[in-house]
């Protein structure tokens, strides 16, 4: 069974959050609704989206400054601004912030869907990067994904477990670019919901020590404090 795509929506307006939800439900889509600022920063940081509805006239902290903070730990994530604001300066100062799109109320219900479809389509086919060989190379270590092994920096064979081989796959086709906490957890575990356990800190520490030549001044496993990890390699 494929999994929903999930939305959350932040709209402090009740009968507007009511209707919004139940429609995007009605589109198959599994949605998290939030009526401020400080809850919807929450949320991000605890669970994995595929996209962000956000109106702008919220409580706590407003969504043009949500949508900043959003973007300073997280620049994947598409959001969709909904502003009684119509002005093309309310508008450009929206997109300038990080949003992916603006859409003024009142809005039309089926441009809204077909937005929301159109960003959550586009965020995927950017997501997926060009599938790597069975086998890498880098440094003196050689990764086997299908055969669950590696040969590390001292022609040391080891097995690797399943998990081990998503990492080290989603890390090296992202390689030289930072990948969030978020979307590991999500992409490799499967989490929603975010645990607060040291999941992905414990399998860099391992990789480090397989292909490092120092695993305390790291060449190839970076993590990114706050932020998640990267792997980097200049010759591939």
């Amino acid at each position: 069974m494929q999994k929903k795509n999930s939305i959350l929506l932040v709209e402090d307006e009740e009968n507007l959050q009511d209707a919004l939800r139940l429609n995007f439900e009605m589109e198959g889509y599994e949605v998290t609704s939030v009526y401020d600022g400080a809850q919807a920063l929450k949320k991000v940081h605890n669970e994995y989206f595929d996209l962000i509805v956000l109106d702008v006239m919220i409580p706590e902290i407003d969504g043009i400054t949500v949508c900043e903070n959003i973007r300073l730990f997280n620049s994947d994530i598409p959001i969709l601004i909904l502003s009684a604001k119509n002005s093309s300066t309310d508008r450009v100062v929206g997109l300038q912030k990080g949003a992916d799109d603006y859409l003024t109320k009142p809005f039309d219900l089926t441009e809204l869907l077909l937005r929301v479809k159109k960003l959550i389509n586009k965020s995927k086919l950017i997501s997926t990067k060009a599938p790597i060989t069975e086998t890498y190379n880098f440094g003196k270590n050689n990764i086997n994904f299908k055969g669950l092994e590696c040969t590390t920096k001292m022609g040391q064979k080891i097995a690797l477990t399943k998990k081990e081989v998503m990492l080290l796959k989603l890390l090296i086709e992202n390689r030289n670019e930072v990948v969030p906490r978020e979307k590991i957890l999500q992409a490799v575990w499967g989490y929603n919901v975010y645990p607060t356990t040291r999941t992905v800190d414990n399998f860099i520490l391992s990789f480090r020590k397989y292909f490092e030549e120092d695993s305390r001044n790291p060449k190839y496993f970076h993590s990114i404090r706050g932020i998640g990890y990267k792997f980097t390699d200049d010759v591939n």
